[in-house]
């Protein structure tokens, strides 16, 4: 059987303050949008600089960043996998989203 893989590595900095939810068994998931820039030349020479948004999932588990440390604006690093997965609307619309699990995150020293 082939090996596959599913690896995401990111750098940026989040958008807006996490929504931590607590779980049964004391395990919390925090979701947050995480913004990565990207500079480029265009046709016309100029550089220019495109920003994406990632929405970002993760369990509390040993080992983690304590999700205490996580805020509007600061910088995290993760390594992660890409979830996909369909739900339907309030108006009952089939809809498909894609998010990143992660599954080690770190506040990087940048020097």
């Amino acid at each position: 059987m082939e090996k596959t893989l599913n690896k995401v590595e990111l750098r940026g900095n989040v958008g807006a303050d996490p929504k931590v939810t607590e779980m049964e068994g004391g395990v919390s998931l925090i979701r947050f949008s995480l913004a990565t820039h990207e500079v480029y030349k265009g046709r016309d020479g100029q550089y220019k600089e495109e920003t994406s948004w990632h929405n970002i999932a993760a369990w509390s588990s040993k080992g983690m960043l304590d999700f205490a440390k996580i805020k509007k604006g600061v910088l995290v690093e993760l390594t992660g996998r890409l979830r996909y997965y369909k739900y339907t609307s309030k108006d009952g619309q089939e809809r498909y989203s894609c998010e990143i699990v992660a599954l080690k995150m770190s506040l990087p020293e940048i020097v």
